[in-house]
């Protein structure tokens, strides 16, 4: 895996979609898949990720601000005639929903009506991971990993990835099962 990280120092407007396009077109006779994270919005870091792309995945969080943006964009995804989007959903706090307080999945994919690549769950893991440089995909007790990876295999063109539950009980003996590694992050059939 390598990195090649945007410029932080530039003008937005320093690189052209035909630049763009030129620089993921070198890339590809050496690299079989190439990731190109896009800020958020509809400025030009959108529109150059957009014109080197040959797929779109839309990352979005369950708020409904951010699911009028990911609506846009899909939208805008399409207008660039790329095949059809798929979604992620970020930051998904299961308590949240049950309470009212955060958009279903069920909703926020009848919305944006484009295939789920998977949900990834608002949890501490990502802070430890964070902090201590490990990404959470070598955490195999993580339930965050877990997805990640899921998500990982769902891309690569795995069709028979189970989708993650996530009301796992929190209390006492349920937390030191998992801790023990004796509880495993449940499956749901897709």
């Amino acid at each position: 895996m390598f990195l090649l990280p945007a410029a932080q120092t530039r003008d937005k407007n320093a690189v052209t979609p035909d630049q763009m396009r030129e620089l993921v077109g070198r890339l590809k006779e050496n690299h079989d898949i190439i990731l190109v994270d896009c800020p958020a919005g509809i400025e030009q870091g959108f529109k150059n990720a957009v014109a080197g792309a040959d797929r779109a995945v839309i990352v979005t969080t369950p708020e409904v601000s951010a699911i009028r943006d990911a609506d846009r964009i899909i939208g805008m995804v399409e207008a660039a005639e790329l095949p059809e989007p798929r979604l992620i959903i970020n930051r998904f706090r299961p308590k949240m929903v049950e309470a009212g307080d955060m958009m279903n999945k069920e909703d926020i994919l009848e919305i944006l009506a484009i295939p789920l690549l998977g949900v990834v769950p608002d949890h501490e893991d990502i802070i430890v991971s964070a902090n201590r440089g490990i990404p959470v995909v070598f955490d195999e007790n993580s339930i965050v990993g877990e997805a990640f990876r899921r998500v990982a295999r769902r891309i690569a063109g795995e069709t028979d990835v189970p989708e993650l539950e996530f009301d796992q009980d929190n209390g006492m003996w349920s937390t030191l099962m998992r801790w023990m590694g004796l509880g495993p992050a449940r499956e749901v059939a897709r």
